[in-house]
């Protein structure tokens, strides 16, 4: 192997990662959007549920002859709302293999990178042109869409662990605790990590 050849493997295990990176970023996207009317839906379920827990049939003359309306209303509605809860599952067991996939490619990158880094004078790794950043940046770009998958799946599951039909509120809330989350988690990050690699792809 040439002196330039350990740094263009390195390079070149770059430019297969990024592209697969994009790939996995618009899986989750879509996956993002498809998560809020359910979420919306588990809400009106829950604020739905509080109505017929406080409903007293006796008190309504034209309830009083469906003695058992209160049960079957609240037994129809958790139904729904169970599946609901499994489509959300659904969801993100979507989020997780892309943050699966997203860590192999990344993992591949850092064990081409470890295998030859001996060979690669430090200023090769540092060194940025107009079109291309450096490798040291590319790689901890790697490492923060990786880290950035990783803990906003474990938010989210988390969120979606601590649903209770016992607690109609935390349920209610959901959509607004599911927003906050891309909020506070910078879901830009891979859209412009993306953005600053373009050139670099094309070469």
């Amino acid at each position: 192997m040439t002196q330039d050849g350990p740094l263009l493997a390195v390079q070149e295990s770059l430019r297969k990662c990024f592209p697969a990176v994009e790939e996995q970023q618009g899986l989750w996207q879509s996956t993002l959007k498809d998560c809020p009317p359910l979420l919306l839906s588990l809400s009106n379920l829950a604020e739905q549920l509080q109505a017929a827990q406080n409903l007293r049939c006796e008190d309504v003359p034209a309830l009083r002859d469906f003695p058992d309306l209160k049960e079957r209303l609240t037994r129809k509605q958790l139904s729904a709302g169970d599946s609901v809860l499994d489509k959300l599952g659904e969801k993100l067991a979507v989020l997780l293999k892309v943050r699966d996939t997203v860590s192999s490619h990344v993992e591949r990158v850092l064990q081409v990178y470890q295998q030859h880094a001996d060979s690669i004078d430090i200023d090769d790794i540092l060194k940025a042109s107009s079109t291309s950043p450096s490798v040291a940046d590319m790689l901890e770009w790697l490492r923060d869409i990786e880290r950035h998958y990783r803990d906003s799946y474990l938010k989210r599951k988390h969120l979606l662990s601590s649903i209770q039909w016992g607690d109609l509120a935390n349920i209610q809330a959901l959509p607004r605790a599911w927003d906050r989350i891309s909020e506070d988690g910078n879901e830009d990050l891979v859209h412009d990590i993306l953005l600053n690699v373009t050139f670099f792809l094309e070469e």
